[in-house]
């Protein structure tokens, strides 16, 4: 995670990787770290802004490690994480020449959103 948020980095954004790297360790030993870590790397890629690639591999190696710490993890939880890199990546990736896709966007997002929560809205009924 902060390898891929650390990589060709300069300036004050090593000293902030370089604190993240000892909230992974101190992590072992104090769970709470693992979120001070995290964000420690959101800092890291917000400061020197690495390729799209590595911040993706980032935020998964992000969401990976902050499960594996905090409970168990079962395939939905690493299939979701993985689902949403790759639309991030996809997202990412595609040159958008479309100036009315920004307006667009919201939308989509309530329509999953409206998707995702209809199971739980027919089974009240």
């Amino acid at each position: 995670m902060v390898g891929a948020a650390a990589y060709r980095t300069d300036g004050s954004a090593v000293f902030v990787a370089a604190a993240a790297v000892v909230a992974v360790a101190w992590s072992a030993w104090w769970r709470p770290a693992s979120s001070v870590a995290v964000l420690l790397t959101v800092l890291t890629i917000a400061l020197d802004g690495p390729a799209e690639m590595f911040t993706a591999l980032a935020g998964l190696s992000a969401a990976a490690y902050l499960v594996l710490r905090h409970t168990n993890p079962t395939a939905p939880t690493m299939a979701s994480a993985v689902g949403f890199t790759a639309a991030g990546t996809v997202a990412v990736a595609m040159p958008a020449t479309l100036p009315w896709l920004p307006m667009a966007a919201p939308l989509a997002v309530l329509v999953g959103y409206l998707v995702a929560v209809r199971p739980y809205l027919a089974a009240r009924h």
